[in-house]
């Protein structure tokens, strides 16, 4: 097995080699097990931080709703009510990226400080690039649209995301004379899908048979517009300054060149629109990468590239748990013997658990990873901290609800030996007795008893009077219970059960030696009482006791005791003595009538 340290590094760069065949996994692992360390050489591990953006936490708690959902309902739609209820999903979590996105801009413009003003626009334009890239998934794959459908997606996509015709329509509708506003002839563009296709034969009869006839040579807009309606790739380059990406530029030339474009056809008009539209004056950004292997339906690439372009796991592990209820990954698998669903899942919960509240969240990811879901719940719940009882008592809720015997154990002698040291001792046995700790139930109880002597009461007697079949788990809490039972009914007056129960504390050995003295000790007031409640067996059995614990000391030992204890055996042997002649004048009374 290797170091755990390294095994913890090559877990954090994984994402941005987790593609690598083993050959290449085994040289980096090895090559972190043979480097020694020195001064040129340092590993930064950083925790993941949009874990701790407050914004985002709308994203984390309500995407975990959507997520648990999708989960529970895998086995009730089928056919397609299911394609139907995964696209939903998608629009679900689509939704609560674009709510956090609103969020984030509010944050970013009512933000005074430029550092944290900085920051929130950088997570907006994140969140944007998000959506943007999950949206072309859910056509390209969750809906899977087919020829004709499939521009009508793709032109709604580019509408929402990149596009800003509809302001553009209002500022001119607006105007007193629209046909002369400097936009009016910049919207020849803003054909629908279904009007294209109702007049596409007629248009592109018309558009082609009217430019060369020079019908409309002497309006170079009108003359524009027909060779974009043909598809005519210079013409609607020539207003590229309308069209800030080039996957605006792709679906604007599909719309008027190839309006029932197939999917696979998709790879080879993306790449040609993106040669067309940068023209080698920059290279693509990681944006377009993933956009580009969307394109192309290489799903696994996209997934990569948005693994190492993203900041944060949340998306590719929820895309990736929607893909794979779509059964498009069941084939890939990781060399590292997880598939790639649970491992991005793995990774993401792993982050939610270094948060002080989102660690909640991360319990059922692992709960819906069924290879090492378990492994790694069991690893990081003994590592939450627990402030306090009440976080205890949810971590420990979880761990019982999953039967997770020894992470239940491990939680409550830590709390139980909390509570001992903050002399909480009630606290400190009922977390004793949850753990099934029967050494520590009797050190526990050896200080009840303690406390007793010092101060002749107990604390917590909620606790040891409901005790009930955990007074069992050891022979001092037993005790204890059944010493507290003995106090209970004195106080209720019952002197011979009581009685009963004192001598039978003694003499089937359950009270430790060292309380025999406090034992004899709270015989006296029932010695003393007018009715005889000891018996003439019971007074010898106590006699008995009351020399065994005299007798077991040494001469030493008796010359140490101070007066006090020499006047508490004095006072014992003259209160039997006194209680044996009272029982044997009663006792001989009862016979001879």
């Amino acid at each position: 097995m290797f170091p755990c340290p390294v095994l913890f590094l090559y877990s954090r760069f994984i994402r941005n080699t987790m593609y690598l065949d083993l050959a290449e996994h085994l040289g980096l692992i090895f090559h972190l097990l043979l480097k020694k360390p020195d001064s040129s050489c340092v590993f930064v591990v950083r925790k993941d931080q949009d874990i701790y953006i407050q914004t985002l936490r709308k994203l984390f708690n309500e995407s975990h709703g959507i997520f648990i959902g999708l989960q529970r309902s895998e086995e009730e739609f089928a056919g397609k009510s299911r394609k139907t209820q995964l696209v939903q999903v998608s629009k679900n979590y689509r939704s609560v990226i674009r709510a956090c996105m609103e969020d984030m801009h509010q944050a970013a413009v009512s933000a005074r400080d430029p550092a944290l003003h900085s920051q929130y626009s950088t997570q907006v334009s994140i969140l944007s690039a998000m959506e943007l890239i999950w949206n072309l998934c859910e056509i390209l794959f969750v809906e899977a649209a087919v020829a004709g459908p499939l521009l009508l997606r793709l032109l709604d996509w580019v509408r929402l995301h990149v596009c800003d015709v509809d302001n553009m329509v209002r500022e001119v509708l607006s105007s007193e004379n629209p046909s002369k506003h400097e936009l009016f002839w910049n919207l020849g563009n803003t054909q629908t899908l279904t009007e294209m296709e109702l007049k596409w034969q007629h248009w592109h009869e018309e558009c082609q048979r009217y430019l060369q006839d020079g019908t409309f040579a002497s309006n170079s807009h009108m003359e524009s517009i027909c060779k974009i309606l043909l598809g005519d790739e210079n013409a609607i380059l020539e207003k590229k300054e309308l069209m800030t990406t080039w996957y605006h530029f792709l679906v604007t030339r599909l719309l008027y060149s190839h309006p029932t474009v197939k999917p696979m056809e998709l790879r080879f008009y993306a790449q040609s629109s993106m040669d067309l539209f940068l023209g080698g004056e920059s290279s693509p950004e990681p944006l377009d990468t993933i956009l580009m292997a969307a394109f192309e339906f290489e799903l696994h690439q996209v997934i990569k590239e948005c693994s190492i372009a993203l900041s944060n796991w949340w998306f590719v592990a929820h895309l990736t748990d929607l893909l794979d209820h779509c059964k498009l990954l069941q084939s890939h698998n990781l060399y590292f013997g997880s598939n790639m669903r649970e491992f991005l899942l793995l990774e993401y919960a792993s982050g939610l658990f270094s948060h002080y509240s989102l660690w909640q969240l991360g319990v059922d990811y692992f709960d819906h990873c069924p290879e090492y879901g378990r492994v790694y719940l069991e690893l990081h719940i003994e590592r939450i901290p627990l402030n306090t009882e009440q976080k205890a008592l949810k971590v420990l809720r979880i761990c019982e609800q999953r039967q997770m015997h020894e992470q239940v154990r491990s939680i409550c002698k830590i709390m139980a030996m909390k509570a001992l040291r903050n002399n909480r001792l009630g606290s400190a046995l009922s977390w004793s007795i949850r753990a099934k700790d029967a050494a520590f139930a009797t050190l526990i109880s050896d200080r009840f008893l303690k406390d007793y002597c010092e101060k002749g009461c107990f604390s917590d007697l909620d606790l040891i009077d409901n005790l009930g079949p955990s007074m069992l788990l050891s022979d001092r809490l037993t005790f204890l219970g059944k010493y507290r039972e003995f106090h209970r009914l004195y106080g209720e007056k019952r002197f011979s059960e009581a009685a009963k129960l004192l001598l039978m504390l003694m003499t089937a050995h359950i009270a430790p030696c060292s309380f025999w003295m406090t034992l004899l000790t709270d015989a006296l007031p029932l010695l003393e009482q007018k009715e005889v409640i000891f018996s003439a067996e019971q007074t010898y059995e106590l006699m008995r006791c009351l020399e065994d614990l005299t007798a077991g000391k040494s001469d030493k030992q008796k010359f140490q005791d101070d007066d006090v204890e020499t006047m508490k055996v004095e006072m014992l042997r003259l209160a039997l003595a006194r209680n044996l002649a009272r029982v044997i004048v009663k006792e001989g009374t009862l016979e001879g009538s």
